[in-house]
């Protein structure tokens, strides 16, 4: 769950939601200095569903007792999170073994990052569990897709889904900056058209016509302006207990998010 704090609370906003943004973004995507991109619908169909596995417990949040709201997925007990990572990305084996390949890789990416020498044992033993299974998944993806036949085997180049997995990244770090407002923020090594990698700068800017806007540069969207939305369930008050929080969150009402980011100046 993402948590986003404003004057009128916090509005609950299911990792999935949060996902669809990264869709959004990876289908308005691509100009002439960052290119297009290859396999666009496969590689967003893997933006909008990589945190598939978060879908069924942001239905009916656990409590974070310290906070009275929601857990945030920044405070999931490690076990609970390595489990929902482990089990949603071969859950979209069933639509695209690309979109799974990618969020798989997107999940493994996120735990290579740990110092699992500074780590408690037993987490770290987790983690490398889920490693090795995550590593031996994408192998069995790669392998199926390679066996494929000229339609697929030349679109699944080391080079392609290296590429198509930190555009991913880019898109997921860019979509929790403009919710959890990280502000002002780099992006590091995003992909170019000519296989260079370069950092984007993202900073917030006054309201346009009502809508949040945020200024992004060097500008890698084809059209001058992008329009994004998402929906989360706003929440005015905390909670003491799991069933208090259960029955307030089924019938919080809904609100639509819109936000909209703009060409900053070259830099």
């Amino acid at each position: 769950m993402v948590l986003r704090r404003d004057p009128g609370g916090v509005l609950a906003i299911g990792q999935p939601a949060h996902a669809w943004l990264c869709g959004q973004m990876a289908r308005a995507w691509g100009n002439e200095r960052f290119g297009a991109v290859t396999r666009l619908e496969e590689v967003a169909l893997a933006a909008e569903q990589h945190d598939v596995g978060m879908a069924a417990l942001d239905l009916d949040p656990p409590l974070d007792t310290a906070t009275g709201l929601p857990q945030s997925f920044m405070d999931l007990p490690i076990e609970v999170h390595l489990s929902l990572w482990r089990t949603g990305p071969p859950g979209l084996v069933s639509q695209s073994r690309y979109a799974a390949l990618l969020a798989a890789m997107h999940g493994r990416r996120l735990y290579e990052r740990r110092d699992l020498d500074r780590a408690p044992r037993f987490e770290a033993a987790g983690i490398r569990a889920f490693l090795a299974h995550s590593r031996a998944f994408e192998a069995s993806m790669l392998e199926s897709l390679r066996g494929d036949g000229p339609l697929q085997a030349p679109r699944v180049t080391p080079e392609l889904v290296t590429r198509n997995s930190q555009l991913l990244w880019t898109w997921d770090t860019l979509s929790l900056a403009l919710l959890l407002d990280w502000l002002p923020r780099s992006l590091e090594a995003v992909p170019t058209g000519e296989g260079e990698a370069i950092d984007l700068w993202l900073e917030g800017t006054a309201q346009i016509d009502d809508i949040p806007a945020f200024s992004l540069r060097p500008w890698p969207f084809a059209q001058p302006s992008v329009r994004l939305r998402c929906e989360g369930r706003r929440l005015t008050e905390t909670f003491s207990s799991q069933e208090d929080l259960s029955a307030a969150f089924a019938h919080a009402p809904w609100e639509t998010v819109e936000l909209q980011l703009l060409s900053g100046p070259p830099g």
